[in-house]
């Protein structure tokens, strides 16, 4: 029995607005049918015992500490500000 109709194919490929040949729909349709067969053996594993996970490799962060220091001059932050007065850098108002 098929698990998928080739007038699923056809309305998924108008979903995606793609133009198919009846030739392409068959194909298609054999190819989902493989994926499907394929994609069901995962329910005859048994999974009971199984920890959830949220990623496959163990992740830590590999992130430098976030510990304060001095930054740059002012001086020399406001070099590359193209408008700036009081030790601010001025940008153009977006609120009247």
């Amino acid at each position: 029995m098929s698990r998928i109709s080739i007038d699923e194919v056809k309305h998924v490929a108008n979903l995606a607005r793609l133009a198919i040949t009846e030739e392409e729909a068959n194909e298609f349709k054999n190819q989902l049918e493989a994926i499907i067969t394929y994609a069901e053996q995962l329910n005859e594993v048994d999974t009971d015992n199984v920890e959830p996970t949220t990623h496959v490799l163990h992740m830590r962060n590999v992130l430098r500490e976030d510990e304060p220091k001095k930054g740059l001059p002012i001086e020399d932050v406001l070099k590359n500000a193209p408008d700036a007065k009081d030790g601010h850098i001025r940008v153009p108002s977006i609120m009247e």
